[in-house]
């Protein structure tokens, strides 16, 4: 059962928890357990040559709305520009009212120690704090620290000045965090990957190793950072964090996070100084896409993530859709006698649904990988549904997702932070609800969403 925390965070945390000495990632050879179509990777685009061109969805539950993917030249600007035009003409791109209030933003509360207690031995909960859209800082019992997707800038744009921004402010600034292992990085889109936050953890966690898609550990390296490793989709890495000694002290100024295999024969430790912590970190499918700019779409891979450490794991579904539909919801609506009957709805809505499989992949995430402790599902920026149905899951296929991999718990995200679509800023919770009656689980306690800035605790 998830609870509020009550843990207290003080600024002195940052000095008294102990801080990793170096970060040791070794990325598995080969795939991990992988359905049998995962061996011919279906979503790498290929050269003449063999070499990898870009990314794509491989499965027929993947229809793009926005236009066809690579490099967006005249034609397909042209049409992506069309639909929007034709889309503002028929009403389904009006702005979304982000008048206060919406959703409570919290100061949050960390642990001020790598244990309660200062006790590795207790079994602690798994402790997960939403810092906001697609963010979450993940304090496993084992001791590690994780964090999923920072982007802690106004605007998730390229330009500071342009482009969608905050109507929930930042609950707290990267240097609030005690400790960061390890970063993972879902994909390359602005409200997912922050330059300006990368530098900002690096600046003040400079041991944090950082999880991405293949084709972007460039980005990393050409902005500085050496600590990265690349994974496509099913393969896994361990890595392994050293720490410092207990009572805090940061890291030392000459280490570095290594991609070398750690030796199997450990050196004995001072006795204040913690054991390693251990970590695998599984890079698996999402239907998505990915680009930093108009000419460089797909070019660098999407994924959703699993980190399991000391028996306990968190799937993070980063930004997905499940199935592309072709009818928007006014549309489904009008086509029923009474739109208030929403049994009749819903039962219109899933048929529309049913013209289309959902993406297989999550089914094989839940078979083969699964179950997880808990699920980071998206549950917002969905409307209209036949231009982001195929990228971007709303809260019926967030249900369907959590289903499919075999999560025992999951929290919402993807929502509450930037108006990226039309849907009202507050109806992702709403419709939570409604899936989760649909699908005939409970409204709460299963699938929920907290507060920004709000810690919820995962028993075992």
């Amino acid at each position: 059962m998830s609870t509020t925390s009550t843990a207290t965070a003080t600024a002195a945390a940052q000095h008294t928890m102990e801080q990793p000495t170096s970060v040791t990632v070794v990325a598995h050879e080969g795939l991990g357990p992988a359905p049998e179509t995962a061996q011919t990777k279906p979503h790498h685009v290929l050269n003449a040559d063999g070499s990898v061109q870009k990314f794509r969805n491989p499965h027929s539950s993947f229809v793009d709305g926005l236009g066809p993917a690579g490099s967006l030249g005249p034609l397909g600007f042209f049409k992506v520009m069309g639909t929007f035009i034709r889309y503002r003409f028929q009403g389904k791109l009006d702005t979304p009212d982000t008048t206060p209030p919406t959703v409570t933003v919290r100061t949050p509360t960390f642990l001020p120690t790598r244990y309660p207690d200062n006790d590795p031995t207790k079994n602690h909960p798994l402790r997960a704090t939403w810092l906001g859209h697609a963010c979450y800082y993940i304090e496993f019992p084992t001791g590690l620290r994780v964090l999923f997707d920072p982007v802690f800038e106004d605007r998730c744009s390229p330009m500071s000045f342009l482009g969608p921004k905050r109507f929930t402010p930042a609950p707290c600034v990267l240097a609030d965090l005690p400790a960061v292992d390890a970063v993972v990085i879902s994909h390359s889109h602005y409200d997912h990957l922050s330059g300006p936050s990368v530098q900002t953890i690096r600046q003040h966690h400079p041991r944090a190793h950082f999880f991405v898609g293949l084709g972007l550990a460039d980005w990393f390296k050409n902005a500085g950072i050496k600590e990265v490793t690349e994974l496509d989709w099913w393969q896994d890495a361990e890595a392994t964090v050293t720490l410092g000694p207990v009572g805090g002290g940061s890291a030392a100024k000459t280490s570095t996070s290594s991609s070398a295999r750690p030796s199997s024969v450990a050196s004995a430790a001072p006795a204040n100084v913690p054991a390693p912590l251990k970590a695998l970190i599984s890079c698996l499918p999402s239907q998505h896409t990915s680009a930093r700019s108009p000419f460089d779409r797909d070019h660098t891979l999407w994924c959703s993530w699993a980190v399991s450490s000391g028996g306990r794991s968190v799937y993070f579904g980063g930004d997905t859709g499940y199935r592309a539909v072709d009818q928007d919801q006014e549309e489904i609506e009008a086509s029923v006698k009474d739109a208030s009957d929403l049994a009749a709805v819903h039962a219109a809505d899933d048929a529309v649904r049913a013209q289309r499989p959902g993406c297989p992949d999550f089914a094989h995430i839940g078979a083969l990988r699964g179950p997880f402790d808990v699920g980071l599902l998206p549950i917002g920026a969905y409307k209209p549904r036949t231009l982001f149905s195929g990228m971007h899951a709303d809260p019926v296929d967030a249900v369907d997702i959590f289903k499919d991999t075999k999560c025992r718990r999951a929290m919402g995200i993807h929502w509450g932070t930037w108006a990226l679509t039309t849907e009202p800023v507050m109806e992702p919770p709403q419709k939570l609800k409604e899936a989760l009656r649909r699908r005939g689980l409970p409204e709460t306690g299963v699938f929920d969403v907290c507060e920004i800035g709000e810690s919820r605790e995962f028993g075992e």
